[in-house]
């Protein structure tokens, strides 16, 4: 059996993820409520634990969610441009009455869960412990990490349990699949042999198309126009 220590992602070069230390893989489904917000998840298929298994990154894959060589006849480009800097040095700050929400807009995978009761920012500035509340699930079910919440009095980061696990989001408001969700402090290591930040929950791209490689950027269901809009309304904020 193996242990933490064994457990590892491996980027191949314009190839597919490497899983070492068999890690559990999963599926999940994104269930929206009346209003059309994203809120919860429902279990989906659980696959057969392997020691490894190879994990399709270029999206064009036969055999979904595994690899099957499939990048080598597209001449897929697999090249890394996500920043290696850590998640707290780059992140945006905004003050609420008792908690604080740290933001890199990078990470977002566009699960949307952030949205309801009209906004996760807005929320964390309201008096009423139920606006708290539901500030609390928006940031802990974000599946990418992009969202933290910080208790202000202890200056805890509020954070899920999660046991090493990869798990496979669908998506069917948009009738997609989503990213690879990377629970619980995997390791991720770059092509190049870069050790991405050890973190409790990220996404990682698995359509291809991402321009933030290795890490989702909505690009599943996204246009591009839409990710320029997206992208030009964070940098305005740097």
């Amino acid at each position: 059996m193996s242990n933490h220590k064994d457990k590892k992602i491996k980027i191949i070069k314009n190839g597919p993820y490497i899983v070492f230390g068999s890690i559990p893989l999963s599926e999940k489904i994104i269930v929206t409520d009346k209003e059309g917000h994203t809120r919860e998840w429902v279990e989906g298929k659980d696959y057969q634990i392997k020691d490894t298994y190879s994990l399709c990154r270029c999206g064009e894959s036969k055999n979904k969610p595994f690899c099957d060589g499939t990048h080598t006849k597209i001449d897929f480009d697999g090249t890394e441009t996500a920043s290696l800097q850590p998640y707290n040095e780059r992140a945006r700050i905004y003050e609420g009455n008792n908690l604080k929400l740290t933001d890199v807009w990078e990470y977002c995978d566009h699960s949307r869960f952030c949205l309801r009761a009209g906004g996760i920012r807005n929320l964390i500035q309201s008096d009423d412990p139920e606006d708290e509340k539901t500030a609390i699930e928006e940031a802990t079910i974000c599946p990418s990490g992009r969202l933290v919440l910080w208790n202000k009095k202890t200056g805890e980061m509020m954070e899920p349990k999660f046991e090493p696990s990869i798990v496979l989001i669908h998506d069917p408001q948009k009738n997609c699949e989503g990213p690879i969700w990377v629970r619980g402090c995997i390791p991720v290591e770059s092509a190049d042999g870069d050790i991405y930040e050890l973190r409790n929950r990220m996404t990682l791209c698995r359509c291809g198309k991402s321009d933030n490689k290795p890490f989702c950027d909505g690009s599943h269901w996204m246009t591009p126009e839409e990710k320029e809009k997206f992208r030009k309304k964070w940098a305005k904020k740097d």
